[in-house]
């Protein structure tokens, strides 16, 4: 397989809509709720299989093959979410990282959840 990078994969997606003229459906509230029930799609093939099976889902090819789709289509969503309101996705995901290495360093046994105050 060759190299892609998020740009590449943006514009095939882009392309892949417009030849359809798909694009008057890509609205953020449309992509967003794409994404939430592909990722529901997802979380329902691990729904039911315990910790243990769900640690070896790959090793089974029907399972292995529906996983893959499912994630597929969860990147397909994001990345053109991500295209249409303008997010460098990567740009976004490396921010995230740096704030939560911060927010959670290292040795500490908890997260840091803030605490918030009462209305008293």
């Amino acid at each position: 397989m060759t190299d892609l990078d998020v740009k590449q994969l943006q514009r095939r997606l882009a392309e892949f809509a417009a030849a359809r003229d798909w694009q008057q459906y890509h609205t953020p509230k449309n992509l967003a709720s794409a994404l939430s029930v592909e990722a529901a799609e997802l979380v329902e093939i691990f729904q039911w299989l315990t910790p243990e099976q769900s640690a070896n889902v790959m090793d089974d090819t029907e399972y292995a093959h529906r996983v893959t789709d499912e994630v597929a289509d969860v990147l397909a969503y994001l990345l053109q979410l991500c295209e249409v309101l303008g997010i460098d996705a990567l740009a976004a995901l490396a921010a995230k990282i740096e704030r939560n290495e911060q927010r959670f360093p290292v040795g500490s046994a908890e997260p840091k959840i803030p605490r918030r105050h009462s209305a008293e």
